[in-house]
């Protein structure tokens, strides 16, 4: 029973085959769904396709790469959205200084104000972070008192262990399949069991051996074996620990 911590299963490129690609998830044993939003026009949606289905749980944010569908009065909706539907996390938000033309300033100034809803709120954070792992470690500092996890981790052996040191979990997908991630591959062999979670990103970052192709929850069973044989360890009990893992930082209840 394998939860996906990292899947936009909401978007529209899932529009024509949902149901499929939800049962084609569960019968792998992807049995549940963490969902994080993007941007403030999408958390009706989101939130009624959760509610229509077991296993998927929201997350409601504002992602870092569509700083074009932000205004500065979702950050207030966020706040009061986030008390009226109690979801398991806020997010997905971030920083994002690879892709060109977004505004460095704007993207802290809506960071920051979404961590502050998470602490507040009591709720864990997923964090988008591409060339920015110092700066979001430094913003967590900052705000204090938050957990959450790191997804699509991506940086050197000392940023893991940083965000290690202050609570986080480093969400892993389909980039550790590939077999030229030699830097991830060995981060991963030996981070802390405790701080892994398992994603896909879909429909976003196809496994090596689907290039091209959409990527969907069932395929982090894959992403469960490639993880299991870096660490020399059963596949079950990979399973077995980075659910636990899930379960503590979503507060999700316990699947028996």
């Amino acid at each position: 029973m394998l939860v996906d911590t990292h899947s936009h299963f909401d978007v529209s490129e899932f529009d024509g085959d949902r149901d499929a690609t939800l049962a084609r998830a569960r019968e792998a044993g992807v049995t549940r769904q963490i969902v994080p939003a993007i941007a403030a026009a999408g958390w009706p949606a989101l939130r009624d396709l959760c509610a229509s289905q077991s296993g998927l749980f929201p997350a409601y944010g504002l992602h870092p790469l569509f700083l074009a569908e932000h205004a500065d009065r979702h950050l207030d909706d966020l706040e009061r959205w986030i008390a009226d539907e109690k979801p398991v996390a806020v997010g997905e938000c971030g920083l994002d200084f690879h892709v060109e033309g977004l505004d460095a300033d704007v993207q802290r100034r809506l960071l920051d104000r979404q961590l502050r809803i998470a602490r507040d709120a009591g709720l864990p954070v997923i964090l988008h972070a591409r060339r920015a792992f110092d700066e979001i470690g430094l913003a967590i500092r900052r705000v204090g008192s938050l957990s959450g996890v790191v997804h699509s981790f991506s940086g050197s052996t000392e940023q893991a262990k940083r965000l290690c040191d202050l609570g986080f979990c480093l969400g892993i997908g389909g980039p550790v399949t590939y077999p030229r991630a030699t830097r991830l591959r060995g981060i991963v062999a030996t981070l802390p069991i405790a701080h892994l979670l398992l994603e896909t990103d879909a429909p976003d970052q196809p496994l090596c051996g689907h290039q091209g192709a959409r990527n969907e929850p069932a395929r982090l069973v894959e992403v469960l074996k490639v993880i299991a044989t870096l660490r020399d360890m059963p596949a079950a009990e990979l399973a077995a620990a980075t659910t636990r893992n899930a379960e503590r930082v979503f507060g999700l209840p316990r699947e028996a």
